[in-house]
């Protein structure tokens, strides 16, 4: 009779790594639900601040105008826990060319009392002509 090690016997992964791969998985699983809404959110609400500062501009509108319009929209968008001062600030105030920088951070709650926190900052561009 042959007698066999035990690492060419062997076939396939054992509990262990199976158990670690599923942990591992469980862990990217949860860090893509907590990111990529967060990224969905911000491209969201670039395009929208983007079209908005467009039309204000074009109808020269104040600086209060466009926050008007910018928390009207927000509503209309039905995310209600966002303001419009809280999001952004003016880079320029002049009347028709309204100039803005946005700067926030989301936070999501990862496990336990550890959270994930998305920072978003930049100028925000008016929209082109689609």
């Amino acid at each position: 009779m042959q007698q066999l090690s035990g690492l060419t016997t062997q076939r396939g992964a054992s509990v262990t790594s199976i158990v670690l791969i599923i942990i591992a998985l469980g862990i990217a699983a949860k860090l893509v639900v907590a990111i990529v809404p967060a990224q969905i959110g911000d491209y969201q609400l670039t395009k929208t601040l983007s079209a908005q500062l467009k039309e204000s501009n074009s109808n020269k509108e104040t600086a209060k105008q466009f926050v008007e319009r910018v928390n009207r929209q927000l509503s209309i968008n039905a995310d209600y826990n966002t303001r419009a001062e809280e999001v952004f600030t003016f880079t320029d105030k002049k009347t028709g060319q309204l100039a803005i920088h946005k700067q926030y951070a989301v936070t999501n709650n990862f496990f336990g009392n550890v959270d994930i926190v998305n920072r978003f900052e930049g100028d925000v561009e008016m929209a082109g002509a689609e």
